[in-house]
């Protein structure tokens, strides 16, 4: 028989008129609760039975908190409390704090899975009540008797390092790597989300086939991971980037559900032939599986765009600078319903130049530098907020010059703007018709 799952309570840290950590755009009570939600619904869908201290923002006080967290399951050994929580002072890391009377078993169990996902781990550890070192340091643990009850502390809102941007960015993944030590700590099978882009590590996989299986480069797989090295673990989650299919490659992404007899029939040709071109030797085939089908009509001014979980018409339309109905007509769509992996065809976006963020850049500074407008550039790069992180690549639209217009600020001179743009002094003055090398704050040049 087998052994009973372990319960599980999920405790999104702070939350109403408390907010926590409040830096660099995080709210520590925002993230803890998103973070709480995807644990619990990705529980939900592996049968762990878990519930959570609160689920919307309201204010739990250290009386409250405790005794919410104990009404669902009771005080047994059997529970195990997960308190999300996001860090302040200055640090770079996560860390997870365990009770006193618990093994550290579970939260190096953390530890390793949030490793795994590219996050440095700072420590995992207990903490004592100076006034009574027999007792523990956070009220959550010395009032949830029995549980087994830990702290994750996912990384630093105020960090100089790069937590900022993996809480900003990876939040998800950080809360399934967290999700996995729970699921197989508390006795269930673990599973990758089927509607994501992740693939779980099997024996004998490396970094080189399973690149060559999803058709996407060894250093593109790392860098989606923030892997330092080629190491791999069995039962590791890794993120697959997506990759937006070009008909004119004739490349296609496996979907839910799809078999090579039904790509087959899709693309006009036979399973031995998708075989034989794809060097496969079984009929096998993963979910995010990038396939070489016949292009015979392909379009040249059409890309493909594979449908993600949240994904609206309205939201892939203002992505790709067009309409709703011209998606829906490309693709002779009779409703606005989506189904997660459909391949949809999008209109090819206009030329692009790319810039990289720089220590002080905002976007109204990078608009006005290269002509164009913040709104064009948020839209261009699918920008929510105004927020740049240092080292991020933005599109920038070309003007039909195809000249980029630079605005002269404090400071500048003909060769620093020339060293910048990787051009020359001479280029600059004979394409702006210039006959002196005197420059004046906010003027307009044109660069090769």
């Amino acid at each position: 028989m087998d052994r009973a799952l372990k319960k599980v309570v999920i405790d999104a840290g702070h939350g109403g008129e408390d907010p926590g950590t409040v830096a660099n755009g995080i709210t520590e009570k925002d993230y803890t609760l998103k973070i709480s939600e995807y644990i619990h619904n990705r529980l939900d869908e592996m049968g762990i039975p878990n519930e959570m201290s609160r689920t919307s923002d309201v204010t739990l006080d250290s009386n409250s908190r405790p005794s919410k967290i104990q009404s669902f399951y009771g005080d047994g050994s059997d529970v195990i409390v997960v308190s999300n929580h996001i860090n302040a002072g200055g640090g770079d890391g996560a860390e997870v704090i365990y009770a006193l009377r618990n093994s550290d078993t579970f939260s190096k169990k953390i530890a390793k899975e949030l490793e795994m996902t590219g996050q440095n781990v700072r420590k995992y550890y207990q903490r004592r009540l100076p006034s009574n070192p027999a007792k523990d340091y956070y009220y959550i643990m010395r009032d949830t008797p029995n549980n087994e009850t830990v702290i994750v502390e996912y990384g630093f809102a105020d960090s100089s390092g790069d937590d900022v941007n993996q809480i900003k960015n990876n939040w998800e993944e950080l809360a399934e790597a967290v999700t996995k030590a729970i699921v197989e700590y508390a006795g269930g099978t673990y599973q990758a989300p089927l509607d994501s882009n992740y693939y779980t590590v099997q024996s004998g996989d490396s970094l080189w086939s399973i690149s060559k299986k999803f058709g996407i480069t060894v250093d593109e797989l790392k860098q989606a991971n923030n892997l330092s090295s080629n190491l791999l673990s069995v039962g590791q989650n890794l993120y697959i980037p997506t990759k937006e299919t070009d008909v004119t490659t004739g490349e296609y992404v496996v979907e839910k559900g799809d078999t090579l007899y039904k790509i087959a029939q899709k693309f006009g040709t036979t399973v031995d032939n998708l075989k034989s071109i794809n060097n496969l030797t079984t009929d096998s085939l993963a979910i995010g599986q990038i396939l070489k089908v016949p292009t015979e009509n392909a379009s040249i001014d059409t890309n493909t765009y594979t449908v993600k979980s949240g994904d609206t018409l309205y939201g892939i339309a203002s992505k790709y600078n067009t309409t709703v109905d011209e998606i829906k007509s490309l693709n002779n769509l009779t409703s606005n319903t989506l189904s997660i992996g459909q391949v949809l065809k999008v209109p090819s976006q206009s030329s692009t130049n790319t810039y990289i963020v720089k220590s002080g850049d905002t976007l109204y500074g990078i608009a006005n530098k290269y002509n164009t407008t913040v709104d064009k550039l948020k839209k261009l790069n699918n920008l929510t907020s105004n927020t740049l992180s240092i080292g991020q690549e933005l599109k920038l639209p070309i003007s039909s010059s195809e000249n980029v217009v630079y605005t002269v600020k404090a400071g500048d001179t003909l060769y620093s703007i020339a060293r910048e743009f990787g051009t020359t002094v001479s280029a600059i003055t004979s394409l702006n018709n210039l006959d002196t090398t005197v420059l004046s704050v906010g003027q307009k040049l044109l660069l090769p």
